[in-house]
């Protein structure tokens, strides 16, 4: 496994880690046995980062990921390098509730799933608009920097020890977004970076229909943020995989773009002929670029373990790993 440092946090993270989002088996599975292995899979093979969140199977992954975790740390199961849990609030737009409180409540929750005294890493998993709602559960820049904002509420847990580092979801408007990681209040950013749409990590335009992400990669590296690279493999259409349940009922990213992305995939996949994987493809597309530290991907089984951390990634941005 290859590490790279995490932006300015100093931490050594693995260039892929666990996301235990909605095609993980950690979300509303109830077989322990099969988390237990994927998990301890995953460590074994040197993944030292795991990302999840509230609203991934309504805590069933904090808790699922909690459990297995726990139960690990009492084993002689040895990492070579230390875990870090990285976990998310998303504010409900309708609430009248203090921002502080919101942020609070759901910190404490996820701690309680997870069975942990604090995380390495929180993220605010609502993407930033000019307009509260220009897209599903988007907030504004003012939401988050204005006092007694997200950023008040995400630095007041920070000085408490609940969290050492705190972070943004790259989705929304560009310059909405622009404006938050220019504040320099926040130290990383996970955002959708894939051979389908790298809008997010390149100043050309972004494909017809496509969401452009307006190249903020750049804006992160110049404030020395760590990235990490979400939706991969396309939410599984650059795997030619159905769409997941999941992908059927969300309104973040819905089956039109899958269905577009499923398209757009079988296509690359007839140039790409026998150069190499479907899967290699993807994930060496995410982790050439300069600035992008990790790929979260979701691993529902010791298979995909062994398949994407044996995939080969040597000379990966040399001048970036630890």
């Amino acid at each position: 496994m290859q590490y790279r440092i995490l932006g300015r946090t100093g931490i050594r993270v693995s260039v892929i880690s666990f996301g235990a989002g909605p095609v993980s088996g950690l979300i509303t599975g109830e077989d322990f046995d099969a988390q237990q292995a994927v998990v301890t899979a995953a460590i074994k093979a040197g993944i030292n980062w795991f990302d999840t969140a509230p609203g991934y199977g309504q805590g069933q992954s904090e808790s699922n990921l909690g459990r297995v975790l726990s139960e690990l740390r009492s084993s002689d199961l040895q990492s070579p390098e230390p875990l870090h849990i990285a976990t998310k609030v998303r504010l409900p737009l309708e609430s009248s509730e203090r921002t502080s409180d919101v942020v609070r409540r759901s910190v404490e929750e996820s701690l309680q799933r997870l069975r942990v005294p604090k995380v390495t890493l929180l993220q605010l998993h609502n993407g930033i608009t000019a307009r509260r709602g220009d897209e599903p559960s988007s907030i504004t820049p003012a939401d988050i920097l204005q006092r007694g904002g997200v950023a008040d509420a995400f630095y007041r847990l920070r000085d408490e020890g609940l969290v050492d580092f705190i972070g943004l979801t790259g989705t929304g408007h560009p310059d909405a977004m622009r404006e938050v990681i220019r504040s320099g209040e926040f130290d990383t950013v996970q955002t959708p970076y894939n051979v389908l749409n790298p809008s997010a990590g390149d100043s050309s335009s972004s494909a017809d229909g496509e969401t452009d992400y307006g190249n903020i990669i750049a804006d992160c590296a110049a404030r020395k943020m760590g990235v990490f690279a979400i939706r991969v493999f396309a939410a599984g259409a650059l795997l030619g995989q159905a769409p997941s349940s999941h992908t059927l009922k969300t309104p973040y990213f819905p089956l039109p773009l899958y269905q577009r992305d499923t398209e757009r995939a079988a296509r690359l996949r007839e140039k790409l002929a026998d150069q190499m994987t479907m899967p290699e493809l993807a994930v060496r597309f995410a982790l050439t670029h300069p600035h992008i530290t990790s790929a979260i991907i979701g691993l529902g089984s010791t298979r995909h373990v062994a398949e994407v951390t044996g995939l080969p990634l040597t000379g990966l941005c040399d001048a970036r790993i630890a």
